[in-house]
């Protein structure tokens, strides 16, 4: 595996050329649409310093199989592990690398490497003809996850938004416009939050990152009666349209995790909606503490209803994910790497102690 060392010297030696790279922002504009496919090598790497004792690794890899603007593609990895295997999650089809390593002195080492092919998305949330979803998929895009109830406080507080809206559009819209207006992005959360959606309504404080404020909107769909769905993944490039909040910084996407949302909409299929990136570029955008009012924020919020740029890569639309081998409580979602060292689970918001790092590299071509 040579060759994956070597990439990761070249991405690292080539950050600032693709911080560089980077369009400016000029006139506020956001709207993806680019018909263009684009490849990503994503490389994952575990190196656990385990001091004798027995380890495990669960790292997510791409498996949002969506024909439109996701297609996953092989995975490969490279390991001093004498138990590895790719699994899928059986309740939701999240796929991850598992290895497993004895008692032993040696430090535990994995790289893992995955392709994925995205493009931009956007979808008429007025449209017509897409095909309805199974029976299947509309319960389980309905079913309450142990963070995210439908019930109780969530469902009064959808039924107050949704009060004299009807049609599934309407519904969606004024879900959105809520998340926007009355949340708020908290630079001190740690990672992209935790989503326990029911918490933040009983508590007042809406406040938080992409896992918390889209996984509000997605619960308040869902209490409404809209199938939605949250998508774990990673920024992966630099924005198209300047804004450096909606981009990544660098090849070194190790902390560049973020969550979206999609709302199904009969006759329109899948709509992206992702409110928390309005508010991440109230916050962050240059000269940042912007307004609702301003032109670089009202173009996001009518862009990110509807339109998704393919700067991002999702992994999957998983909760409470059971890790095999794994003695611990379920995850609430898979997006970050997951690792035990003597039945003691890490703490994957700290990825240098982890340790691991995550690269991303486009292909030409």
């Amino acid at each position: 595996m040579t060759t994956i060392t070597r990439r990761h010297v070249l991405a690292l030696g080539a950050a600032t050329a693709f911080v560089q790279a980077a369009p400016a922002l000029g006139a506020a504009r956001f709207a993806p649409g680019s018909p263009e496919w684009r490849t990503f090598e994503l490389t994952t790497r575990v190196r656990l310093d385990r001091a004798g004792r027995t380890a495990q690794a669960w790292i997510p890899v791409p498996s949002l199989d969506a024909p439109d603007w996701s297609r996953p593609g092989p995975t490969r990895w490279d390991t001093n592990a004498p138990e590895v295997v790719l699994r899928r999650d059986a309740a939701t089809g999240a796929a991850f690398v598992h290895a497993v390593w004895p008692e032993g002195d040696a430090p535990a080492t994995l790289d893992v490497v995955s392709t994925v092919t995205t493009r931009d998305r956007s979808v008429d949330p007025a449209g017509a003809g897409a095909d309805p979803l199974s029976q299947e998929e509309r319960a389980r895009h309905l079913a309450p996850t142990e963070l995210i109830p439908t019930d109780g406080i969530v469902a009064e507080t959808a039924a107050e938004i949704t009060q004299g809206k009807t049609g599934d559009l309407e519904k969606a819209r004024a879900i959105y416009d809520w998340v926007v207006e009355t949340t708020t992005r908290n630079p001190e959360t740690r990672g992209c939050g935790l989503g326990d959606v029911a918490s933040m309504l009983h508590s007042g404080n809406l406040t938080g990152k992409c896992a918390d404020l889209n996984a509000l909107f997605v619960g308040l769909a869902r209490a409404a009666g809209l199938p939605a769905r949250d998508l774990y993944g990673l920024r992966v490039a630099p924005s198209a349209f300047g804004y450096k909040s909606l981009g990544a910084g660098s090849s070194n996407v190790t902390g560049a995790q973020h969550c979206r949302a999609d709302v199904f909409i009969e006759g329109a299929g899948w709509v992206p909606a992702d409110p928390a990136d309005v508010r991440k570029v109230i916050l962050e955008e240059p000269p940042r503490d912007l307004e609702l009012g301003d032109p670089e924020v009202r173009a996001v919020r009518a862009g990110l209803f509807g339109a998704a740029e393919g700067n991002w890569v999702p992994l999957n639309d998983a909760h409470d994910v059971a890790l095999p081998g794994s003695s611990g409580a379920p995850v609430p979602f898979l997006m970050y790497p997951q690792a035990e060292i003597g039945g003691v689970r890490r703490d994957e918001l700290d990825p240098e102690r982890f340790a691991y790092e995550i690269f991303a590299a486009e292909r030409e071509g």
